[in-house]
Parts: C-alpha cells; structure tokens; sequence
C-alpha cells in the first residue's frame, strides 16, 4: 500500500515530465538545434519520464486490484452479517413459537376446564411459559446492552466473585445430588483482581455454573478452578455431565443455538453467546472442551489489572 501510494504521487510529475521532454525534443529537433550531446540529455529525460509514466500506471493497476479486493471482503462480510442474521430470525422464530403454542393450549384447556385442580394445572402451564419468554427477552435485551453499550470498568476481587456464584449454584435446583467445589490459590499469590464490569463478569460465571448444574447427573461432581497465567486470570467451570456432541461443538457460542439434547433441558440458548459476548468486550477468550459421557471444560481467560477506564 505504501509502494501503490508512492507510485501515484509520482504520476503528475512523471506524465509531466514526459510532455515537457517531448515537447522539447520537438522544438530542438525542428530548430536544428541539437547537438550530439543535447540530444543524448534528451533522450535521456525522455527514458525518465517514460518509465516513471510506466510506474505510474503499474501503480493505478495495483491500486485498482487492491480496491476490487477489498470491496470484495466488505461485500463478503455483508453477506456473512446477513447469513447471520437470517439463521437468528429463524431459531428466535422457533423458540417463541413453541412457549406461544404451549400458552394457547393452557388458554383453551383453561376456557373448558371443569374441576379447579384442571384449571390451575393450566395456569401454571401458561406461568412456566410466560416466564421463558421473559427470560429469553432479557437475555436478547443484555446481549445487545454488551454489544453496543459501554463497561463499567472497575476493579473487580475475581476470588470473592467465584465465591459468592458457587455459594448461589449450590442452592439452585438440581444441585442437591452434585458436589460443587471451588478451587483457588490462598498463598503467597491470590488471584490478582481484573478490570471489568463486576456484574457483567459475575453474570458469565453465573450462566457457566447454571449450565454445569442442569447439565450434571446426580452424583456428579462441578469444579470451578482459577489460577493466573501468562497475564491473565484463568477461570474454568468444569462438570463430569452428559458432554457435547462433535457436530454441536462449534454451535455452541451462536445465539438461540440448541442441541437435540439441550432441548430437553430448560434455557434459552442465549447463555454460552451472552458468556462469549461479554468475555470479548472484556478483551479476553472463552473456549470449550468436552466429551460425550465424560463432562465439559468452559475456559475463560481474562486480562489480568486492576485498572479503570
């Protein structure tokens, strides 16, 4: 680019260049003028001007493909923005549809029930129904607050956030059956603390616990471990659940994304995206490992400083 840019300021002055020695050229060579060693000086400059007339136009060439390449990309990247969303509109579709249909039965079985046990079943059809579509709008609602508000950065006690989430996965239902334990380094060197938004942060840990408990078998064991690495505190959530299968496993950060099997389990398939999104925005990585039958390895890894801004 730097070349290409070069080259093009060069183009008036050579093309200028090369009229001027043409047109001088001409006059000596009409006047009879030239001597031997005027015209070898002018076909000199001729030769200069020429070839930085050619280097000139290489460069118009060159910048020309590199603008053909990169409205290329753009028009790549626009079309992958809008595969994207497409593939969205489709799974939000298809997760409203279902608690609606489910909401419309209980209306109707509500309108013919006879005995009041029949009724009330219906209405809490109709509660656990509406309570998943709020669910699934405040969590579209918080990944569009990440992606396009600002961070409440501040500095936040990694240790005492792990803490406070594992003590709340243990009293959530389901986690009765599994052991639920939290490993962290004390001595001499506790976790340093991270720049972020404690909420946000507390709430990816939260969405990774919640997976882990749901996910787990009773008689299962959950493991959240943290430790400092190369720069950055290290977080992961692990679980001996039912793992992911092969082909879920690069779906499993997409929004509204739900395996065959994770449908029989209540979410909203906004949990692992909301995780990454939030991750990102705090300039750090959430990854996966699993294992069908064997359990899973979320990894989040986050900048290390206690720095505001």
């Amino acid at each position: 680019m730097r070349l290409t840019r070069w080259l093009l300021a060069l183009l008036p002055l050579a093309v200028g260049m090369g009229l001027w020695v043409a047109a001088r050229a001409g006059a000596y060579a009409n006047d009879r003028l030239l001597v031997s060693a005027s015209a070898y000086r002018g076909d000199w400059l001729l030769a200069i001007g020429a070839v930085l007339s050619l280097l000139a136009c290489a460069g118009l060439a060159i910048a020309g493909r590199r603008d053909a390449h990169a409205r290329r990309e753009l028009r790549e990247q626009a079309d992958a923005y809008a595969r994207d969303r497409r593939l969205l509109l489709s799974r939000l579709d298809h997760e409203l549809k279902n608690p609606l249909t489910a909401m419309r039965a209980a209306v109707a079985n509500v309108a013919a029930a006879g005995p009041d046990a029949d009724r009330a079943a219906a209405v809490r059809s109709i509660e656990e129904q509406v309570l998943r579509l709020s669910r699934l709008t405040a969590d579209l609602r918080k990944i569009a607050d990440v992606e396009s508000g600002s961070l409440d950065r501040r500095p936040v006690d990694v240790t005492a956030l792990l803490e406070e989430a594992v003590d709340v996965a243990r009293e959530q239902p389901g986690a009765d059956g599994l052991e639920i334990s939290l490993d962290l380094p004390r001595a001499p060197w506790p976790l340093p603390k991270v720049s972020g938004d404690a909420e946000l942060l507390s709430l990816v840990v939260g969405n990774l616990l919640d997976n882990a408990v749901k996910f787990t078998p009773a008689g299962g064991r959950v493991e959240v471990r943290a430790r400092e690495a190369g720069g950055d505190v290290v977080v992961e959530v692990a679980d001996t659940g039912s793992g992911i299968e092969p082909a879920d496993e690069a779906h499993i950060w997409e929004e509204l994304y739900r395996s065959p099997r994770a449908r029989t389990v209540p979410g909203s398939g906004l949990g692992l995206a909301l995780v990454r999104t939030v991750v990102e925005r705090h300039g750090g990585t959430a990854t996966a490992e699993s294992r069908v039958g064997r359990g899973t390895v979320v990894r989040v890894r986050l900048p290390a400083g206690a720095g505001e801004g």
